[in-house]
């Protein structure tokens, strides 16, 4: 028995260490290789974000590197590590804000943490569709400050790509505010979620995304706070077969860099990565919608899913509510800094009057 006993303990080993190298490894970059050779490059940057290329505003890092690395005739790599490959938003963040990277493209919600200015984005029906995302990214200097939002950081922002509208996967049908507050969304850790959730008068649980899937299966959630692109391409909708399309906001990567570094760089490779990340994210906004839109059929075929538009009265009842979080956060977003070139009295209430003519 002894001998038995040794043996299986001796097979669990040599199994744990034939298998721990390849979880290690992590996921493969292997399918997006460049067509070219980088060791040639004068100039690298290392670029990092958490989600999964394909989702078309994460694969613009990949549509980065390429078109950088032609328009600088091979001066200029762009190595992107998407897949949390450096880590978590707020490491990561950490981490550029040092300078021991020198790009990221960072979440909407996680941005508030070192760039309060960058939740006007996530603010309840503000900028809730590609078109006023469009419309938003077109408005110049109030664009414009919007992406000064972490220069006190030492970090600046470039331009944003879309993964999507917000609404909400759910296992049980959710076809009014009713049926809302019987759910348990998960949601993100970000101050402008909760506050919305709170003003609704729903049942939020904060809840990391790895945690998702399980806590999906095993019922301590019933919903998801997330867009329709995310929750189809995850395979959520394995588990919540119903999909409420509140497009309450739009799920932004916002693209962001060392300003240390940038400066670092001679003039024209300034100019040159500046207007290649604005090219690039320009098309994957378009990609992100088309992509929205096929996931929606695919959700539909693939899983059976029901789609919900919650009643005219309720909608109107929610973007009331929304307004007190509006109100709540708008310092946070309005404040100005030493950097800030353009310095409005009431930023909040010019993006709130843009957008609304």
């Amino acid at each position: 028995m002894k001998r038995l006993f040794l043996f299986v303990a001796l097979a669990v080993v040599m199994c744990s260490l034939a298998i721990t190298p390849a979880v290690a490894a992590g996921p493969s970059l292997d399918a997006w290789k460049p067509a070219f050779d980088p060791s040639g490059a004068k100039y690298k940057l290392i670029v990092s974000n958490v989600s999964h290329p394909v989702l078309k505003g994460v694969y613009t890092g990949f549509a980065i590197r390429d078109e950088l690395w032609k328009r600088t005739n091979g001066q200029m790599y762009l190595d992107y590590k998407p897949f949390s490959m450096l880590g978590g938003e707020v490491e990561v963040l950490n981490q550029l804000q040092m300078g021991a990277i020198q790009g990221m493209a960072v979440s909407s919600v996680a941005s508030t943490n070192l760039g309060p200015r960058f939740g006007v984005v996530n603010l309840p029906f503000l900028i809730d569709s590609f078109e006023k995302l469009d419309k938003f990214t077109k408005s110049g200097k109030l664009f414009d400050h919007f992406l000064m939002a972490m220069d006190h950081q030492g970090i600046m922002g470039v331009d944003i790509c879309s993964y999507g509208n917000y609404g909400w996967a759910t296992t049980v049908p959710v076809k009014t505010i009713e049926d809302a507050k019987k759910v348990k969304f998960r949601i993100a850790e970000a101050a402008v979620n909760k506050l919305s959730y709170k003003a609704w008068g729903f049942n939020p649980v904060v809840m990391p995304w790895p945690d998702v899937p399980v806590a999906l299966k095993q019922g301590v959630i019933t919903g998801l706070d997330h867009t329709l692109t995310v929750c189809s391409i995850t395979k959520k909708f394995e588990v919540a077969k119903y999909f409420t399309e509140l497009n309450y906001a739009q799920g932004l990567f916002i693209w962001i860099f060392n300003k240390a570094w940038f400066n670092s760089l001679p003039a024209d490779l300034q100019k040159t990565l500046v207007a290649t990340v604005k090219d690039v994210c320009a098309e994957a906004r378009a990609a992100a919608k088309q992509q929205e839109m096929e996931q929606r059929k695919a959700a539909a075929e693939k899983y059976g899913v029901e789609f919900f538009q919650l009643p005219e009265k309720d909608m109107n009842t929610l973007i009331q509510q929304a307004s007190a979080v509006h109100q709540e956060f708008a310092p946070e977003i309005n404040k100005l800094y030493d950097g800030d070139t353009y310095k409005p009295g009431n930023y909040l209430k010019e993006v709130q009057d843009y957008m609304a003519d």
